[in-house]
C-alpha cells in the first residue's frame, strides 16, 4: 500500500487527491474483507509516509482543495473552481467507475463533448449538474464495504441524481468516517494475528541508488547516468524512520522490509539488516540475474538466507507472471474464473516443485491499490472468490511472510544482483534525460544543505531535512523519462520542483532559476480521430491503396503505462469506420502478436472476430474484419461503442481501449 507525499510542508496543502480516494477506496476493505475468511493471512505493507497522509486526513487536519471543492456549495463555486472540478473529478476510471453510476456516466459523456475543456464545460453544467458531480465524483471511491452495507451511503447511491445540500453534506460525513477507520482496522487484525505489517523505507525511495547511484550502471551497462549521488546516511535514515514508525503505530516493530519497487543491492540489504529486519522481498527477474539461470517455479518458490560480512537477511523473491497476472489480467474475466485459473497455475508450478515432498512456498506480490478499479466492483467478488477456494482447499495455506519463513529451509546467497521488479535494473527512475535532471536538482540541493544547514534554525532545519527526504521519493521518477503517463504528471513535476525549492527556503536561500522551470518535456498521448467518411476496404491483411482506410476513425495507444508498470502493448493503431452494412475493423501491431482469440464488445455481448462464418477477417502485415451490423446489438440507427479485446488461450491480454470505449456514431455513417 502506497502513495506519494503529495503534501507541501511549506503551505501544507495536499496537490493531489489519491492518499484520500485510495484510502475510501482500498485500504479499509482490503483487510475488513478477511473478517470473512479467518483461514487466510495476509502481509500487508505499509508505506510510513502514505500513512502519515491518511492520519492527517482521519483527524480532519488535511488542507486538501478538491475535497474543498468537493464540500462547497455547488451555487457558490467560482469560475475557476468550477474548471477545477470539471478538469479533476473525472480522472476514474469510465468503465468500472464512472459508468457505474448512470448520472457520472450522462456527466461524462457532456465533458467528452465539450472535447474535455473545462472553459467549454463550463458554460453547459449549471448548479444542478456540478452537486451531481460534487457528490458522484466522490462516492464512485467509496469503499465497496459501505456500498454495500452502510444504510445511509446505500441511499445516495439509490438517489442517482437531483443531489441536494443534504446530501452534499452526508457525502462529506461518510467519507470522514471511512477514512477514520482505516488505520484501526490494520491494528484490529494485527492484533487478532491474522496480517503481518511489514513496510518500505520512509518515503519510498529506491535504495541503491541512494547508496550509490552508479550502481545503476552493474544492472544497465552504458546507460547515461547524472552526476554520481552517494549518501547511504540518507537511506539508513530512511529504513531507521520507518521501522520506528510502523512500531509507535501498530504496537511491535516490523520484521520484514518491501525495498522500494522491489529495489535491492549488496549494500541496501546490509543496510535493512543492521536496521533491524528479519526479512526482505524482491522480483524474480532479480532471482534470475543473481543465479544466472532462469527463475522458474523451482528456484522462485522457496526462500533464501543472503549474507555478508556477518550481517544476513532472509529473502523471498515474487513469482512475477502470476502477481501481473492479478494486477493486469483477471480483471478482464470472470471473478470465479480468474480464481480458479489462478489456483490451478500455482498447483500446477508447485507439483514440479514437490515432487519429491515437502512444502512449497509461493510468493505472491503486488500493488495494493491500482489494480482494483480495473475490476468489477473493485476487485471484491474476484478476492471473495480467491479466499473461498483457499480456506476450503487442503493442499493451501495462506500465510504470512514471517508464518511462512519458519516452515521453510533457506538457500544460501552470497550476494544479489543490484535491480528492481521491472527489468531488474533501475531505467524507470535513472537513465532517461528527465530522470537525470530530476537526480542533478536533487543532488545539488543535497550538497547545499550540506553547507548551508548549520547556519539555519533547527526547525527550519528539520523541515528542509524531511523536504529532501521527501524528494527522494521514487515517485517522481516515475513519471519523469519515457516509460509511464499519468494526467497528472504536470503536477507531479510541480510538486517535486516545490519540495526542492523549499529545501533552499528553509535555508534562507532563494531557489535557484532552474526550479522554476518544468523538468517534463513534451510527450506523446492517446489520440483519437473519428471517422468522416464511409469507407469499403478489401480485407487482405495488406494495406491496399493509400485510399483504403481514409474516412476512417483512429485510435493511437498511448505508448507509455499508466500507474501500474505493465508489459507494452501489442497494438499500436486500431482503424474502425463504416459502410451502410458492415463496420470494418484494422489493427496495427507495435510488437509481434500473441493471441488466439479476439473479440469485438459492446457491453451488452462479446462477438468472437475468429472462426465466425459471419464475419470475414485476415492477417498478414495487418488484421482486418469486416463484421456486418446485423450481428450487433441495437439499431442500425443508433451509435454503437465497443472495445476489442485480444485473447491468449482464455485470458484478455490486451484491450482496446484499454478503459473507456471507442463510439461509432451510428452504423450507417
Amino acid at each position: 500500500m502506497h502513495q506519494p507525499f503529495y503534501k507541501d510542508l511549506v503551505t501544507g496543502e495536499y496537490r493531489l487527491p489519491w492518499t484520500r480516494f485510495h484510502s475510501l477506496k482500498d485500504y479499509y476493505g482490503m483487510v475488513k474483507i478477511l473478517e470473512d475468511f479467518p483461514a487466510v493471512h495476509q502481509t500487508f505493507n505499509l508505506v510510513p509516509s502514505m500513512v502519515v497522509q491518511i492520519e492527517e486526513y482521519a483527524s480532519g487536519r488535511a488542507a486538501d482543495p478538491f475535497l474543498d471543492c468537493a464540500v462547497k456549495p455547488a451555487h457558490e463555486l467560482t469560475e475557476a473552481e468550477q474548471e477545477f472540478v470539471l478538469k479533476y473529478f473525472f480522472q476514474a476510471n469510465a468503465g468500472r467507475m464512472i459508468y457505474r453510476y448512470p448520472r457520472y456516466g450522462e456527466l461524462y459523456d457532456a465533458w467528452q463533448k465539450s472535447g474535455a475543456s473545462p472553459q467549454r464545460a463550463r458554460r453547459l453544467f449549471g448548479p444542478q449538474d456540478f452537486r451531481d458531480l460534487q457528490v458522484l465524483s466522490q462516492v464512485a471511491w467509496f469503499d465497496e464495504t459501505f456500498q454495500e452495507n452502510d444504510a445511509e451511503v446505500k441511499s445516495l447511491i439509490a438517489k442517482e441524481r437531483r443531489y441536494s445540500l443534504e446530501d452534499q453534506a452526508l457525502m462529506v460525513r461518510k467519507q470522514r468516517e471511512i477514512l477514520a477507520r482505516v488505520v484501526p482496522v490494520y491494528r484490529e487484525f494485527v492484533a487478532r494475528g491474522q496480517i503481518e505489517i511489514s513496510t518500505t523505507p520512509f518515503y519510498h525511495p529506491i535504495l541503491p541508488l541512494l547508496c550509490d547511484s552508479n550502481i545503476a550502471g552493474v544492472s544497465h551497462p552504458q546507460v547515461p547516468l547524472p552526476s554520481r549521488f552517494l549518501y547511504p546516511g540518507d537511506a539508513r535514515h530512511q529504513l531507521k524512520t520507518a521501522r520506528e514508525f510502523i512500531q509507535r503505530e501498530f504496537g511491535r516493530a516490523p520484521v520484514g522490509l518491501w525495498p522500494s519497487e522491489g529495489s535491492v543491492s549488496d549494500e541496501a540489504l546490509a543496510l535493512a539488516a543492521e536496521a533491524g529486519f528479519e526479512w526482505a522481498a524482491s522480483d524474480n527477474g532479480v532471482l534470475a540475474q543473481t543465479l544466472h539461470k532462469t527463475a522458474g517455479p523451482d528456484a522462485t518458490y522457496r526462500s533464501y538466507l543472503w549474507s555478508q560480512q556477518n550481517r544476513e537477511i532472509r529473502m523471498i523473491f515474487r513469482d512475477h507472471f502470476l502477481s501481473d497476472q492479478v494486477g493486469f489480467v483477471y480483471s478482464k474475466m470472470g471473478a470465479a474464473e480468474a480464481a480458479e485459473q489462478f489456483l490451478e497455475r500455482i498447483r500446477a508450478n508447485a507439483q514440479l516443485v514437490a515432487a519429491s515432498g515437502g512444502d512449497v512456498l509461493v510468493p505472491i506480490i503486488l500493488d495494493g491499490e491500482n489494480a482494483w478499479e480495473y475490476y468489477y466492483q473493485n476487485g471484491r467478488p474476484f478476492l471473495s472468490e480467491l479466499y473461498e477456494r483457499i480456506s476450503k482447499a487442503s493442499d493451501l495455506d495462506a500465510l504470512t511472510v514471517s508464518e511462512a519463513l519458519r516452515i521453510d529451509q533457506p538457500r544460501p546467497l552470497d550476494h544479489i544482483f543490484p535491480g528492481s521488479w521491472i527489468n531488474a535494473n533501475f531505467d524507470v527512475w535513472i537513465g532517461a534525460q528527465e530522470d537525470n535532471k530530476a537526480w542533478e536538482f536533487l543532488l545539488r540541493a543535497r550538497q547545499k544543505f550540506d553547507e548551508a544547514a548549520a547556519g539555519v534554525p533547527e526547525e527550519q532545519r528539520r523541515l528542509a531535512f524531511e523536504e529532501l527526504m521527501i524528494a527522494e521519493g521514487s515517485d517522481w521518477c516515475w513519471w519523469y523519462g519515457p516509460e509511464h503517463h499519468s494526467d497528472n504528471r504536470v503536477e507531479f513535476d510541480e510538486l517535486y520542483r516545490d519540495h526542492l525549492a523549499n529545501v533552499y527556503r528553509l535555508l534562507g536561500l532563494a531557489p535557484p532559476e532552474e526550479l522554476s522551470r518544468p523538468i517534463l518535456m513534451m510527450e506523446a498521448r492517446d489520440s483519437q480521430e473519428r471517422p468522416h467518411n464511409p469507407i469499403h476496404a478489401v480485407i487482405d491483411g495488406e494495406v491496399t491503396s493509400y485510399f483504403e482506410w481514409m474516412g476512417a476513425g483512429r485510435y493511437r495507444s498511448e505508448t507509455r503505462s499508466g500507474s501500474m508498470h505493465g508489459s507494452r502493448q501489442m497494438v499500436r493503431d486500431l482503424f474502425y469506420g463504416s459502410d451502410a452494412d458492415n463496420l470494418y475493423l484494422r489493427l496495427d501491431f507495435e510488437a509481434a502478436p500473441e493471441f488466439t482469440a479476439i473479440e469485438l464488445r459492446t457491453g451488452q455481448e462479446n462477438i468472437s472476430l475468429l472462426g465466425n462464418p459471419a464475419v470475414e477477417v485476415a492477417q498478414k502485415k495487418i488484421f482486418e474484419a469486416r463484421i456486418p451490423f446485423r450481428l450487433l446489438p441495437g439499431s442500425q440507427s443508433q451509435p454503437v461503442s465497443f472495445q476489442i479485446a485480444l485473447i491468449n488461450g482464455s485470458a484478455p491480454v490486451e484491450l482496446i481501449p484499454s478503459e473507456g470505449w471507442i463510439e461509432l456514431p451510428n452504423f450507417g455513417a
